[in-house]
């Protein structure tokens, strides 16, 4: 197959439902299909890659690298969490055992 008209596809009708073999429309070809309708018939149908390989794979590039930095800030958050639970239980503590005179 030749690359033209900037499509993206992995063979025509990909992305179908396990179960039944629907098709599947992903959010990414709405925007596609808004964009140019006829760029996404040429690949979602017809079967046509895509004539700019090289810019999805950075852009996907890209998104694991984003993706990454998101997964450590939630970790980073979660454990923030953790530990000011943690500093306001022993804050509790010292002052139960202040309060009884301890």
């Amino acid at each position: 197959m030749t690359a033209i008209w900037g499509c993206e596809s992995r063979g025509p009708l990909s992305a179908m439902n396990r179960e039944d073999s629907t098709p599947v429309i992903r959010a990414s070809e709405l925007g596609q299909h808004a964009f140019c309708a006829r760029s996404w018939w040429l690949g979602r149908v017809k079967g046509y890659p895509s004539a700019h390989v090289r810019e999805m794979a950075q852009g996907e590039d890209a998104h694991q690298a984003h993706g990454g930095i998101v997964v450590r800030y939630f970790r980073i958050q979660r454990l923030a969490y953790v530990l000011l639970f943690l500093a306001a239980l022993v804050g509790a503590l010292a002052v139960y055992s202040w309060a009884r005179g301890g």
